[in-house]
């Protein structure tokens, strides 16, 4: 058995968008980025998170930085042999968006934003192709492209954002009818335009695979 030094990350992934090689840790003590954002506001201490990359086969540990206060990273993607990742200053009220570089393990600041640029954090992630910073969700049921892009719509409440694919977004959809032997419930893709415009619905699912290759399961 292999052992990895990982400071108390007990649950890793694998990055999406690489070749399955690369893992991220985040340990939860103090939430999800929303989380730690609300206990920020309530003027309390967001103590930092640990944050971890680990390379598959070797289990090598590697930690772009060191834990700190008010500073909170969340998960990690992988794109022409770059890792990014978004962190969220919260004192000094930004939101940075980390390149680390899988060939040399060095790191750098691929972008810096406002924190004000996003209404709130809930749901803020990084998806590829390309690099794109979205936030989804909270009070206002609004998705939103932060960055590169700015754009901003409603969306269902059973929708959910998962992959870019150039001008095309892609969204989990769920609906659910009847009870007992008459329920159903049933999957679908949502495509729409960088704008919000329904291109396209799907039955099924699409997965991004290694390669690059999108699969429509249906």
């Amino acid at each position: 058995m292999k052992e990895l030094e990982t400071r108390g990350i007990t649950y890793i992934e694998q990055i999406p968008g690489g070749d399955g090689t690369w893992y991220c840790g985040l340990d939860f003590a103090q939430g999800d980025l929303y989380e730690a954002e609300e206990l920020f506001k309530e003027d309390r201490a967001v103590k930092g998170r640990n944050f971890c990359l680990i390379r598959y086969p070797e289990g090598e540990v590697f930690r772009p930085f060191e834990k700190r206060e008010g500073f909170y990273p969340a998960e990690a993607v992988q794109e022409d042999g770059m890792i990014y990742f978004p962190a969220v200053d919260f004192p000094g009220k930004t939101i940075r968006i980390h390149a680390f570089d899988c060939a040399t393990h060095e790191t750098e600041i691929k972008a810096e934003l406002p924190l004000s640029a996003a209404r709130d954090c809930y749901n803020l992630r990084l998806h590829v192709r390309p690099l794109t910073l979205t936030r989804q969700g909270g009070a206002d049921g609004l998705f939103e492209i932060i960055w590169p892009e700015k754009a901003s719509f409603p969306l269902d409440p059973h929708e959910s954002f998962f992959l870019r694919d150039d001008n095309k977004l892609y969204f989990n959809r769920w609906d659910e009818e009847g009870e007992g032997e008459d329920y159903v419930y049933r999957e679908e893709t949502v495509v729409r335009d960088l704008a919000g415009a329904l291109i396209e619905v799907l039955p099924g699912d699409v997965r991004l695979m290694p390669d690059g290759e999108l699969w429509h399961l249906k």
